[in-house]
Order: structure tokens, then C-alpha cells, then sequence
């Protein structure tokens, strides 16, 4: 059996091997075959620390992903989130590998925010706004700044100071950041993501220009909510998995008939993407096992080479 420990992984990922994992797992899950299997949703003992487990299948893996998010680690000085992965031998139904990836996961998720700005944003974006100032965020503007070259990231926070500390750290990656409020940020914004665990909007569907890309990478739970509803009515929609995304995603609040469109479907130009530049486009990400599977695939053949 292979094992990578949380320090092996941390050192081998990248941004550049995340986002080709990510659209290789975007292209995989639309594929004829493939499965991602209902996610289980789960709480500790003491019910504010919670976890999720998220299965898939396709012609080459198996496997599944366990993710724990526990705030009371806040009282240890440890992180909240943690994530392992394993894949099945599928001749024995053994585990042939373990990957610990609470880094991995950080950056699984913000490669498929990249893969989709990078297919569905102008291609002429300059100014990024980002909603959220916490762990995930700042994977999140630091992979899509790999797909575009943003000359104003627009940072987003409820409470002023952390923001602000944010923004701090968002320039000494070398971002050209700096704090706004919602609605300048919004109607500034040639790219929106959002990265929190809001369970309302965080802004007005009237803020968001011609034009304009939105990224939901939060809402992975039944009564989460980034995005205003209203949205979606003038907006072209895509996500990971429309299944998923309807029931547990961002568009769990959509009243309209029609599924979004995988994003699967898009790379493989089997459906179109933005189709002209005053298009809106939202892109739901509620988080697919196949996407890790496939990071984890990448880093154990990263670990062998």
C-alpha cells in the first residue's frame, strides 16, 4: 500500500499540477461511466464539528474523500480543516493508497475555481473581487491570478481588520490588493469569488455588470447560500457536477427547470461556455470526489518519479 503523509503532499502540489488535475477530473466526471456517488454529511460528538464524505468511480478509480471541518480545534491551536484521501485497489477492494491532503484539498478546490474562470471569464479581466478573507480565500485568489493577470484584487470582509490583514498578505504574495466594500467591489469587478460559509447573499444580483464572471466556492451544504437567487435568471450557469450542485450546491436555491451545465461538458466542447463578452457567467462549485481522486493520482505519480 502507498502512503503520503500530510508533509509529503504539502511539498509535492503546486497550483500548476492542481489545475491539471482538476480539469483532467472535470473532463472524467462527464464522462460515460463515471459516478460520484451521494455525498454523506456528518457531525462529531459535539455537533458544531462537522465532516463530509465524498465517493467516485470511473474507468481507472475508485475512492473517496474525508473531509472534517472542526471549529473547536481553534482551542488547541490547530487547524479546523483536515482532509485525507484513499484509493481502492479495485482488483482486491483493498486500499492501495492513503493521501493525507488538508494542503491538497485547499488547492484541489481553488484549481477548479481557476479551471473555470480560465474557460468561462473574459479573457480581457483585470479586476478580481474576492468575498471571504479566511483560509480558502487566499488559495482561491492566488489560483485564478495563475489564469489571469488582475491589476486590481478587490478584497471583501465583515469585519474591517481582517480584511485588511488579508489584503496584507494577499500583497506579499504579490497581488495588487486592497479592501473595498460590496457593492464598489461588485460593480467594479470583471471576476467575483466567493469563498465562505455564508447561508444568505453577500450582495445584490444588481451589482454584477455586463460581462462579469462568478465564482461560488462555499456552498457545499444544504442551506448554505453565496449568491442572490436573481442571479441566476439573467446569468449562463455552470458547475461540477448539476446533480450535486442542485442539491447540496449554490443552485439548491434556483427555481429554473433546466440543470446548469457541467463544466465537463465545456472543455469538451460538447456544450458552449461564455458566448459573448457581455455574457454573465456563475460557475457553482459544490466539490466532486473525482477531483480529488485525480490530485491524489498526480501526486503519488509526482511521489514515484
Amino acid at each position: 500500500m502507498i502512503y503520503i503523509s500530510e508533509a509529503e503532499s504539502s511539498a509535492l502540489i503546486s497550483h500548476d499540477l492542481a489545475y491539471e488535475a482538476a480539469r483532467r477530473a472535470f473532463v472524467a466526471a462527464c464522462a460515460v461511466g463515471a459516478e460520484n456517488f451521494p455525498v454523506v454529511l456528518g457531525h462529531g460528538s459535539d455537533r458544531q464539528n462537522r465532516f463530509t464524505v465524498k465517493s467516485a468511480a470511473d474507468a481507472t478509480l475508485a475512492g473517496l474523500k474525508i473531509g472534517s471541518y472542526f471549529p473547536t480545534n481553534d482551542a488547541v491551536d490547530l487547524p479546523r480543516h483536515s482532509s485525507i484521501i484513499l484509493l481502492f485497489d479495485q482488483g482486491t477492494g483493498c486500499i492501495g493508497a492513503i493521501v493525507e491532503g488538508s494542503k491538497l484539498n485547499a488547492y484541489r478546490t481553488a484549481a477548479a475555481d481557476a479551471v473555470a474562470t480560465d474557460v468561462l471569464a473574459r479573457k480581457d479581466a483585470k479586476v478580481l473581487a474576492v468575498f471571504g478573507t479566511g483560509h480558502q480565500a487566499e488559495y482561491e485568489a492566488m489560483a485564478v491570478s495563475h489564469v489571469r493577470d488582475f491589476e486590481r484584487v478587490l478584497v471583501v470582509g465583515r469585519a474591517p481588520e481582517r480584511a485588511e490583514a488579508f489584503a496584507t498578505r494577499l500583497r506579499a504574495q504579490g497581488l495588487p490588493a486592497e479592501t473595498a466594500p460590496a457593492e464598489a467591489a461588485c460593480r467594479a469587478a470583471d471576476v467575483i469569488l466567493t469563498a465562505t460559509t455564508a447561508t444568505a447573499p453577500l450582495f445584490n444580483a444588481e451589482w454584477i455588470r455586463p460581462g462579469t464572471h462568478v465564482s461560488s466556492m462555499g456552498s457545499d451544504r444544504t442551506g448554505k447560500q453565496e449568491l442572490p437567487a436573481q442571479l441566476f435568471d439573467t446569468a449562463y450557469l455552470f458547475c461540477d457536477l448539476p446533480e450535486q450542485s442542485r442539491r447540496i450546491g449554490e443552485f439548491q436555491h434556483w427555481k429554473g427547470a433546466a440543470d446548469p451545465v457541467a463544466l465537463g461538458e465545456v472543455l469538451e466542447g460538447r456544450a458552449p461556455g461564455r458566448r459573448s463578452d457581455e455574457d454573465i457567467t456563475v460557475f457553482d462549485s459544490s466539490g466532486i470526489s473525482i477531483q480529488d481522486l485525480y490530485v491524489a493520482t498526480m501526486i503519488i505519480e509526482k511521489h514515484q518519479d
